[in-house]
């Protein structure tokens, strides 16, 4: 069983039935990140171009085929940052930077041998962003930013040029306390193991026929 898998019961996490204060039992003080503000941008870039290096396997014969490309939005920097505060709304500030992420290129080259290499996306990004006022702990500008490629080709000298969907999330964070309600910790049922037992079927027949009511009524 999991949280998700056999019988559920109050204390599994999920949508809450009934009362909703029913079961409260205490206030935790967790270490978390809280966000203070954070906007999506989502944008289509074409024509990009990406160097790649750490061919795997190395030394693949020229030219090669694109075939997709992966990023690694958990690795996403932001670069050359700069936060500017507007004198009439202290509270709020421009935002702008290089944001990079990360990907890794799969082709086939000359021989038809299958192979990845890695490079980098770069997207400047200027928004207005809730900044939070200075503090012991300081927020912190975070980003993520994930893509698409559906098309894309080789162009020589270890470059592609690509066709990009891009998602940007920009997020304004603060390391905290946070004192929140709660309903005590989370009971972890035993996994529920995979199997292919051809006997469970055989095993749940009755052991005899279940007997069938045909008599004709009275």
């Amino acid at each position: 069983m999991s949280f998700y898998s056999g019988s559920r019961n109050s204390s599994c996490p999920g949508p809450i039935t009934g009362n909703p204060l029913s079961g409260l039992c205490e206030k935790a003080c967790i270490h978390t990140k809280k966000v203070f503000d954070a906007c999506l941008r989502q944008m289509q870039e074409n024509n990009v171009q990406v160097t790649v290096t750490d061919y795997t396997p190395a030394d693949p014969a020229q030219p090669l085929t694109f075939v997709s490309a992966t990023t690694f939005p958990n690795q996403t920097t932001i670069n050359n940052l700069v936060v500017d505060r507007f004198d009439d709304k202290p509270c709020f500030a421009r935002v702008s930077g290089t944001v990079t992420v990360p990907v890794q290129i799969s082709y086939t080259d000359a021989n038809g041998v299958a192979g990845t290499a890695t490079g980098e996306i770069s997207v400047n990004t200027d928004v207005v962003l809730y900044v939070p006022q200075p503090s012991v702990v300081p927020f912190t500008i975070e980003a993520y930013l994930n893509a698409l490629s559906p098309d894309g080709e080789y162009v020589g000298d270890g470059v592609f040029n690509l066709d990009f969907c891009l998602s940007l999330i920009l997020r304004v964070i603060v390391e905290a306390e946070l004192l929140v309600p709660t309903y005590g910790y989370c009971p972890i049922p035993p996994c529920q193991e995979y199997t292919q037992d051809v006997c469970s079927g055989f095993f749940e027949l009755p052991l005899y026929p279940v007997q069938q009511n045909v008599c004709p009524s009275n």
